[in-house]
């Protein structure tokens, strides 16, 4: 078994490579990283023999770059740990059958719980916190699937505040439209099953907050006018937004960051930022205030310039 000493992570990174090309795991032994709080790179010396010490961080990064899962390390002794990389299996719901409903209940798509992703709930919380959430009074989600960011406000909001918002979900699934209309029973929350392509046949009227996580990024929606049509027909003056752009992929029970492109063999992020900018300067333009936060989803938070909502808060502090 390898044992990594004082090889560089460049030497490293070429040694895995090189392995990976005939195995789909491999095993290493290197420094136990809990006994240093230092960065990755740090020279240090054990018994004599000399060592560089890096972070878990820095091992669970290496392994997701290899498409890997990296498992519970095993302690060999008090300074060394034997580190295990793993190839993901291949599933994902991104080349799932078109026989199959791609995003419905019975798809590989509706195994994922991106709520339980620390690093998407951490920045929707803190979407959902800059928009003044607890002020709004009509939320429309489109692609809302089973209702995932429903349920975190439902959460969050204390019972008469929930109830007092009127929530409009829209998706083209027809059997997480029924999942969601099971689970949110009650009167104040609506589900369509449609093609947000023609989301005007449904005369919704205007909201004052609209949620969008990865859906206006799909093939068959031209982002651009789409957008620009939401922004003018479907929000009231004081209006705020929610937008999550994918920088990321779901392989064998892993979320990998960065976004891929058809053929490209890495990560190519030029779509993702080329309607991610788009956004941003129209609603700039629009006087809404943008700010571009999150990690495996790139979460864009707009609010309305000298809005009702921005004056009480400077009144109130």
């Amino acid at each position: 078994m390898m044992t990594f000493t004082t090889q560089t992570m460049q030497e490293i990174f070429l040694l895995l490579q090189k392995q990976f090309e005939v195995n789909n795991s491999i095993s290493f032994i290197a420094l136990n990283p809990d006994h240093f709080d230092e960065y990755s790179g740090f020279f240090t010396e054990v018994n004599g023999q000399a060592y560089i010490h890096r972070s878990y961080k820095a091992w669970t990064d290496l392994a997701e770059l290899f498409i890997c899962k990296i498992k519970t390390p095993k302690i060999l002794n008090n300074h060394l740990v034997q580190i295990n990389f793993v190839k993901l299996k291949t599933k994902s719901f991104h080349t799932d059958n078109k026989d199959i409903e791609k995003y419905g209940m019975n798809s590989h798509f509706s195994r994922i719980q991106k709520m339980e992703e620390p690093a998407f709930l951490y920045y929707y919380l803190q979407a959902l916190q800059n928009v003044k959430l607890e002020q709004r009074k009509r939320i429309l989600n489109l692609g809302v699937n089973r209702g995932d960011e429903f349920e975190v406000i439902r959460n969050l909001l204390d019972t008469n505040k929930y109830e007092n918002i009127e929530f409009v979900g829209i998706d083209h699934s027809k059997t997480a439209i029924d999942y969601a209309k099971s689970h949110y029973q009650e009167t104040n929350v609506t589900f369509y099953m449609k093609d947000i392509n023609t989301i005007d046949t449904l005369k919704l009227g205007q909201f004052d907050l609209l949620i969008s996580i990865g859906t206006l990024q799909s093939s068959n929606i031209n982002f651009k006018p789409f957008f620009m049509s939401l922004v003018q027909d479907y929000l009231e003056k004081e209006s705020a937004i929610i937008l999550g752009f994918p920088n990321s992929r779901w392989i064998g029970g892993e979320i990998l960051y960065g976004a891929k492109a058809p053929n490209y063999a890495m990560s190519e992020m030029s779509l993702v930022f080329n309607d991610l900018m788009f956004a941003k300067k129209y609603l700039q333009q629009k006087k809404f205030r943008v700010t571009i936060t999150g990690k495996q989803y790139l979460f864009l938070t707009a609010t309305k310039i000298g809005g009702k909502f921005n004056q009480e808060i400077k009144k109130n502090s």
